[in-house]
């Protein structure tokens, strides 16, 4: 039976960091596979004010994309196809439920939220655990150390250091650079006539 590191996230759009981390994450482990889970964009642009939300059936093309070349990739449209954005434990329940064996793949970067940001977290980490990367630069045993709640969830927790050149790689840093982009060309588009603006933006 195959074994399963669950990602979940935007992917908004996926990054290298992403890929990379995830990769390094199954290997440290053990596992066979990582199985990506986007969220619903309804969930980014709503629920987490994402300042540019990548439509769903675009988001999991990406991914699909991705997975191509990548045999331990695979991508779950699971959360997508619900009519409102699940918990994590019922989709880690439902993957159950089709025979995969699973273990939730997060970052460092989500811990300070599983307290109070997240539902079900005690039985995530009991029934299933859960692999913690490192992001951001965060001393993660410290963070678990000096938190009463993460320590007691410490059991069933591993840890990941993560390479430096992917500690700050994010979407949300992707997202800038293509709304500068975007608003660098529409600047143009005031700017030179149209029938040269494609020469010089090299589209």
């Amino acid at each position: 039976m195959q074994t399963y590191l669950a990602f979940f996230g935007a992917f908004n759009p996926p990054t290298k960091a992403h890929i990379m981390l995830a990769e390094l994450a199954r290997v440290k482990t053990g596992r066979d596979k990582v199985i990506f889970v986007p969220s619903k964009m309804l969930y980014i642009r709503d629920e987490q004010g994402k300042n540019l939300a990548y439509p769903d059936e675009q988001r999991l093309r990406m991914l699909r994309s991705i997975a191509e070349s990548r045999p331990w990739m695979e991508v779950y449209d699971g959360e997508i196809r619900q009519i409102k954005q699940p918990r994590t434990y019922e989709t880690l329940c439902a993957l159950r439920e089709e025979g995969k064996v699973c273990c939730l793949l997060l970052g460092s970067d989500k811990l300070p939220e599983l307290e109070h940001g997240w539902l079900y977290v005690r039985q995530i980490a009991e029934e299933f655990g859960i692999v913690c990367l490192k992001r951001n630069g965060d001393d993660i045993v410290r963070m678990i150390r000096e938190d009463e709640y993460l320590s007691s969830l410490a059991p069933y927790i591993t840890l990941i250091d993560s390479p430096d050149e992917m500690q700050f790689v994010s979407s949300s840093a992707v997202r800038e650079r293509i709304l500068g982009i975007r608003q660098m060309k529409d600047e143009l588009r005031s700017m030179v006539p149209p029938e040269i603006l494609t020469i010089i933006t090299g589209d």
